[in-house]
């Protein structure tokens, strides 16, 4: 028998709503709908290689201090190097796909970029990172959160926020509603041919969930009909496009699904694991360049199967630290400092890498072995939440933090 419990854990989709959600709002949001510019986080779990990623070929002491992992700097136009981005710079060649989008100018990366705080600690970086205040581990809710509670709009609907996550990153904790998605294949309501399954359905579904979230069940259950417009399990991307088999290929495909289907996503969470790579990193070719095959035809599928609505999306990839800048005795890298981000989306000064490179020399290093960092992670994405959501304010999304126009990166085109 199918308990109330286990029927909202394995539902597919979890509203989290710390205060309850007018009735009157849902509907009215569900008539407005509409296009909204959104920002889709990437979260790198494990911490990306950021020198292997966005290579700094040019740099003398890159290739000394990886003489097994370094990939080789651009030759010919081979796939077996770095894919020259600017004459310094160079894309692992197994981001080829993303290439193009560098060209037109609607790709970017950021170098040097991440948290201020020195943990080379998974965990702590992580929850820096997705409080986004980095040092503090008394912060109860996440910077995405607050970033939809500093800018309510009382014509959002119930997917402002939404995770393609099993349950609710620590990014979209607190008060403010948001929305995890397992799958949108998994949602859905089955009629007998008596017509007593829908209604059934919705009663355990609304007391199942007041229960739990101390009486928004109506209100969920309203949202979860809105979701319908999406048509889920009758998707087809755009033609032509192919996403990467697995779960973040399908995380990607189903964000790109819900923009088309304008349900009002404003803020979007996906991520993808697999980056720390303590041995057998490889360079041309290995765990890394893996794990970038995928992130970057991920990333070129989404952005194709938008088409035209890229112009309103803006994609940013986050890792919690980088990783050493000597190669470790396992030809793999250790944990870091800085590393890079990247940024897609028509919004974007493409065509371009952006943030002070601090160089690789001894007297470089922070610490003696990592890249340092010369951009604080929360003034890249206050710029896109700013410059591209219209966010006016971003004290309260980033507390005791000083992000404005004077510390923006310029990834975001005026």
């Amino acid at each position: 028998m199918t308990t109330r419990r286990v029927f909202l854990k394995s539902g597919g989709l979890a509203l989290v709503a710390y205060g309850l959600v007018p009735r009157a709002l849902v509907r009215a949001a569900a008539l407005q709908g509409g296009k909204r510019k959104t920002v889709v986080v990437v979260f790198q779990r494990g911490a990306c290689d950021g020198l292997n990623t966005v290579v700094p070929y040019a740099d003398p002491s890159y290739a000394r201090l990886r003489p097994a992992i370094a990939v080789p700097r651009p030759a010919g136009g081979s796939r077996e190097t770095a894919l020259d981005l600017d004459g310094y710079f160079g894309l692992h060649p197994a981001l080829e796909p993303l290439l193009p989008f560098w060209k037109e100018g609607s790709l970017a990366a950021i170098q040097a970029v991440g948290s201020p705080d020195p943990t080379r600690s998974h965990f702590d970086a992580q929850d820096f990172m997705e409080s986004g205040t980095p040092g503090r581990k008394a912060t109860d809710d996440g910077w995405m959160n607050r970033c939809l509670q500093a800018s309510a709009d009382p014509a959002a609907t119930p997917f402002r926020g939404v995770a393609l996550t099993p349950t609710l990153p620590r990014s979209f904790a607190g008060p403010a509603p948001a929305v995890a998605l397992a799958n949108l294949k998994s949602f859905g309501i089955r009629e007998t041919s008596g017509g007593t399954a829908a209604s059934g359905f919705e009663s355990m579904y609304e007391t199942a969930v007041r229960d739990a979230l101390h009486g928004a069940g109506r209100e969920t259950f309203e949202a979860i009909d809105f979701l319908k417009k999406a048509n889920p399990g009758r998707y087809a991307p755009a033609p032509g496009v192919q996403y990467p088999r697995g779960a973040f290929g399908d995380s990607l495909r189903q964000v790109a699904q819900l923009v088309k289907a304008d349900v009002g996503v404003e803020l979007a969470f996906v991520e993808v694991g697999g980056w720390d790579h303590h041995a057998a990193e490889g360079g041309v070719q290995g765990q890394l360049a893996t794990r970038l095959r995928e992130l970057g035809g991920g990333l070129a599928a989404f952005a194709r199967d938008l088409g035209t609505r890229l112009q309103d999306v803006v994609v940013v990839t986050l890792t919690e630290f980088g990783r050493t800048a000597r190669e470790n005795g396992n030809r793999g890298t250790d944990h870091g400092h800085a590393s890079v981000a990247l940024a897609l989306g028509g919004a974007v000064r493409g065509g371009k890498v952006h943030g002070r490179w601090p160089g690789l020399g001894e007297d470089a290093l922070y610490e003696g072995r990592d890249l340092a960092l010369t951009t604080d992670f929360r003034d890249l994405v206050g710029e896109i939440l700013s410059r591209h959501l219209g966010v006016h304010d971003l004290a309260p999304v980033f507390p005791g933090h000083p992000v404005g126009p004077e510390r923006f990166p310029g990834v975001i085109r005026a």
